[in-house]
Formats: C-alpha cells, structure tokens, sequence
C-alpha cells in the first residue's frame, strides 16, 4: 500500500467539545451559499466551503502528527439515537435518504452529541443497485430486500443494457447523495471532515444475487462458482458506475471515502482474490485518475473488508490510505500483516458498548496500547447496533481522546 512519507507539520491544536456541534449553519443559510457558489459568476461549489477546523482524521489518514487520535464510529447515525428513530418514525428510510434535508439533518445528529473527529453522510450501499435499475426496499424488522433478484446471467444481461456504457449518467441518478454531501458539509460549517462511501462490488453484488441479507450467502456464492463470467460482469459494472458516484460526492464536498467490502469474509481466499479484491482495486485507482483529470485534488481512500483480515498483506496493497479492521484481529498483528508504515481504522468490538464504562475504558486502552505510535483512527469493528447506549458511544470516544491525548503530550 502506498503510504504518504509523514513531512513536519505543525501539530494542531483543535480539542473537539462535547455537547453540541460547534458553529451549525443554518439550513436555508447553506442552501443559499450552495446556490450562490454555483451560480454564473460564483466561486464554485469546493471554494465555497467554510475552512475546515479539526483536519485531525485527514492528517492521521495520511500519516501526519495529531494531537490526539480521531475518532467517529460507522453507523453512528442510526436506530441507537431516539432523534434518529424521531425521524424515522416520519419517513420511510430510503425518504430519508432521497431528500438531501433529512439526510444531512441525521448526519448531523451524532455531532450534536458526541465529540467526534468525522462525520459520514447517511446513505446506504444499496442505493447502487437502485442506480442499476434494481429495485430495493427496506422492510421494517428485516432490512434491505431486492424483491427481483439477479438469478441468472440473462439478469445480468438485462442491468448491463440498462446501464449501457455511460456510467456517469447512470451514477447521476443518485445526484440527491450528492446533494446532501454538499448541504451536510456546509451546514457543518468546518467543524470536522465529511466522509462518502459506496458499498464494495462483491457486497453490492451478494445482495442483488442473494435477494436481501443472509447467513451463508448461499445464492450470491453458488453464483459466482456456476456462472463466474456473469458475475464478473454485473462487478465490473457495479465497479465503474461506484467510481462515477464517489467522484461526485468529493466534487459535492466530501473530503475523504470509504468503501465497505462488508461480505469479504464470505469468499475464500482464492475467490476473494478473483471477485473482490481486483475491483477494489479498480475503484482506487479509478477514482484517484478521475479527480486527477479533473483538477480536483485527492482525497483520502479508506477499504474495509471485513471479515478478510486474513488476507490484509494483499489489501493493503489494492491502492488505498487506510486499511479498516475488524475486531477479529489486534491492531499490532494488524500492522505487522499490513506492513510498515500503514493506516489503520478500527477496532473495537461493537459488542464492548454493552459492557459498563470501566471496561469500555479498559478496552480502549487495550485497544490503543496494541496500536503503539502507529497512525490510527479509532472506530468501532463494525457498525454501531440499535441497542447500544448512546452513553456508551460517548465512554467510547471520550477515552479515546483522553488516552491518547495523554500520551503524545508526554
């Protein structure tokens, strides 16, 4: 993995305050500077974002000197917040993702509450195979179903015609994203760094085969050994048209992206070698060439296959900053895997947030001694449950900044 030579820097000295979201622009205010920036004559979309306050995340994604490790947690957006399931409980989800006012308004949330380093825009990964023609709906007390799902390479067929060869314009269906990136990071006012994201192609494409989630994929990993060409063509167009989609979010304001291989640890080995790993390599190189042509510098890449840290050595060398880990692993073997000099993101069990705060605070430490002086932004090994406490989140993230603020002071 390519890793930015750390160069002298001044070491910030912005400490994040709990308790609410510092200096929240007003929405009418931030649709009315949006506008008047894309206006004939404004200054464009990207000069027009207040200065960002707290480059904590992006300086550790780098590998640059922090003052303190940065921390946000996935899924920090959700059902564990009452506000959250307030909104909820007046749209539906994929409502609240199309409109780029609730959207930003539940990005928002968790940073009116919690001292976090990052934000992350609401979306869902699934919001590509809508992009591709394929219905998605979310049902209440299960989740994400495609009720046609891709069974056979005619179905395949049938999304590649749709999609044809103009990936833009396919991505530019989903431009209400991009939208709420952009009033989301101008509302934010600076205050931290805006992540986007997209789901990995063979996470993307286990849903879209499998119909919805499961416990052994078996629809999505019979297809890839029964029709293996058929599947590489639905990820090749899944991987283009996400590389269309995470250039906009960076031209709409992100400032750092993530990609979520959550079912890598599906495949074996060899067939993550063959259906995963080649098109996330695809996606940072495409990406970086994309922003590259169009004058708009580069920004952060962070890859989280979950459940594939067995095979860390050879996605840490798929192109990206940072590497995201699980909790099935500790961060010192971690790095050992990964090799010198990398990124990490991660780990903590999600299951730590049900214990009581002391041993979430003995956790942390844990956690933070197996890193050592490697650069690290914190998180969790996964997303954030709808049972947790929001309290504990706060224990989390409040021992993060203090330990390891504690320890590059002396």
């Amino acid at each position: 993995m390519s890793v930015p030579t750390p160069t002298p820097a001044p070491t910030p000295t912005f400490i994040p305050q709990p308790g609410a979201l510092l200096d929240e622009m007003p929405e009418d205010e931030a649709v009315a500077r949006i506008q008047a920036a894309r206006a004939p004559g404004g200054s464009g979309l990207l000069a027009a974002f207040p200065p960002l306050k707290n480059d904590t995340a992006l300086r550790a994604a780098k590998g640059l000197p922090v003052s303190h490790t940065p921390v946000w947690a996935m899924r920090q957006a959700g059902r564990y917040l009452p506000e959250f399931r307030s909104v909820r409980s007046l749209s539906q989800f994929f409502e609240v993702c199309r409109s780029p006012s609730l959207a930003s308004e539940v990005t928002l949330q968790p940073l009116r509450r919690f001292a976090l380093d990052a934000a992350i825009i609401f979306s869902d990964i699934l919001v590509i195979p809508q992009a591709l023609g394929v219905d998605v709906v979310m049902t209440p007390g299960i989740g994400p179903q495609i009720p046609n799902r891709v069974a056979t390479p005619a179905d395949v067929e049938t999304i590649v015609k749709f999609v044809g060869e103009d990936y833009t314009k396919c991505a530019q269906s989903l431009s209400y994203v991009w939208e709420a990136v952009a009033l989301t990071r101008m509302r934010m006012n600076g205050h931290c760094p805006l992540f986007g994201f997209c789901g990995a192609p063979w996470t993307i494409m286990a849903y879209m085969v499998q119909g919805g989630g499961s416990r052994n994929w078996d629809h999505a990993k019979a297809f890839v050994l029964n029709h293996p060409e058929a599947a590489h063509q639905l990820l090749h167009v899944i991987t283009e048209v996400s590389i269309e989609y995470l250039v906009g979010k960076v031209h709409a304001g992100a400032q750092i992206l993530q990609v979520f291989d959550s079912n890598a640890g599906e495949l074996p080995p060899h067939q993550l070698k063959e259906f995963s790993l080649p098109y996330l390599a695809r996606i940072a190189e495409g990406v970086k060439a994309r922003l590259a042509a169009d004058g708009v510098e580069a920004v952060p890449l962070v890859v989280f296959a979950r459940g594939a840290m067995h095979s860390l050595d050879l996605v840490a060398k798929l192109g990206y900053d940072v590497l995201g880990i699980d909790w099935t692993i500790d961060l010192k073997s971690a790095r050992a895997k990964a090799g010198p000099g990398c990124v990490l993101q991660g780990n903590l069990d999600p299951c730590t947030l049900f214990a009581p705060p002391e041993v979430i605070r003995q956790e942390v430490r844990r956690m933070l001694a197996d890193n050592g002086d490697g650069s690290l932004i914190a998180n969790l090994g996964h997303g954030m449950l709808p049972n947790h406490s929001p309290e504990h989140l706060g224990v989390f993230i409040e021992e993060i900044h203090a330990v390891s603020r504690a320890a590059k002071s002396t």
